[in-house]
């Protein structure tokens, strides 16, 4: 598919660039005040949060444990103390409620990082993909896990990009250099979005969080849909667009219900006819009378849906 303009630029026109990137400025915010909060600990004594994304305390008082890394300790053989199981609980409960995959694009760090390689990806119009199966972070997932069976450590975390970014700020980069740049040189050169959307087995965990999350985007205004696209070239998880959008039948709903949707809110964004906006996954039925196609066709009908 050839892009004649930048996604959103309809949106741009018609609500300003501050309304068309509201949810992606958002997410930057989001991303840089935790990175932020943990951050100003070491750096200037202000221990408001303690720790790191796996494993913190809030003004010495309320844990927080990643559920992925208490998976894998309790896999590692490790006697798990009551706050950390009392930290994942709370988290685990957040993620249930919001979508899993939120942590992928309103938390990690990592996110911004491949998001610049995707941006510089589009401006150098580099169309080459190599074909990496979306599964492959599931069995990346469960080979995490195995090794902390073997190895009775958690040893992806010694690799884990997350991990080595947030030591390497605080005691210095590293080889964290090394890995972050392979990731951001990965999904410039080899894979769009090939590390968050085909090989990370954090967001391959949070993704099964986000199974049944009551929170998600709906395409309740879909009959208004003109196939401009923008919604799909700039979803990190391009799939689960179609079916809330374009269904194969009039009994599929407007609920993006994939649990691989991030709820990044990019699709919100950039459509000027303001098809999607959060809601809740519950009357998931069609509002509008509207004629499927069995294929989306861009503007000179090629399929690209």
């Amino acid at each position: 598919m050839i892009m004649s303009r930048q996604p959103g630029t309809e949106a741009i026109q018609k609500n300003g660039w501050l309304l068309a990137h509201k949810w992606l400025l958002a997410r930057r915010i989001s991303q840089l005040t935790i990175l932020t909060l943990f951050m100003i600990g070491p750096w200037f004594g202000m221990w408001l949060i303690k720790g790191n994304l796996n494993s913190s305390l809030i003004l010495d008082t309320v844990p927080l444990t990643d559920p992925y890394i208490l998976l894998q300790s309790l896999f590692a053989g490790h006697n798990l103390e009551t706050v950390a199981i009392t930290g994942a609980a709370i988290v685990l409960a957040f993620y249930l409620l919001v979508s899993g995959r939120v942590y992928c694009s309103w938390v990690c760090p990592v996110n911004m990082i491949t998001d610049l390689a995707h941006w510089l990806r589009q401006r150098l119009n580099i169309k080459n993909a190599s074909s990496i199966s979306k599964n492959s972070r599931y069995w990346l997932l469960a080979v995490t896990l195995l090794l902390a069976l073997i190895t009775n450590n958690l040893a992806w975390e010694v690799v884990n990009p997350v991990s080595m970014m947030h030591r390497g700020l605080i005691f210095g980069m590293g080889m964290a250099w090394t890995v972050l740049l392979a990731i951001f040189l990965f999904d410039l050169l080899v894979s769009r979005r090939g590390w968050c959307s085909h090989l990370c087995p954090v967001g391959a965990f949070y993704s099964l969080l986000g199974t049944h999350s009551p929170l998600r985007i709906r395409a309740d205004a879909r009959a208004q849909c003109d196939d401009c696209m923008d919604c799909f070239v700039v979803c990190p998880e391009q799939q689960v667009i179609r079916p809330a959008l374009k269904g194969a039948d009039k009994n599929i709903g407007p609920v993006i219900t994939s649990a691989n949707c991030t709820n990044c809110g990019r699709c919100i964004d950039v459509c000027a006819k303001e098809v999607f906006h959060f809601g809740l996954r519950f009357n998931n039925k069609e509002k509008h009378k509207h004629h499927f196609n069995n294929q989306t066709k861009n503007s000179t009908g090629a399929e690209v849906l």
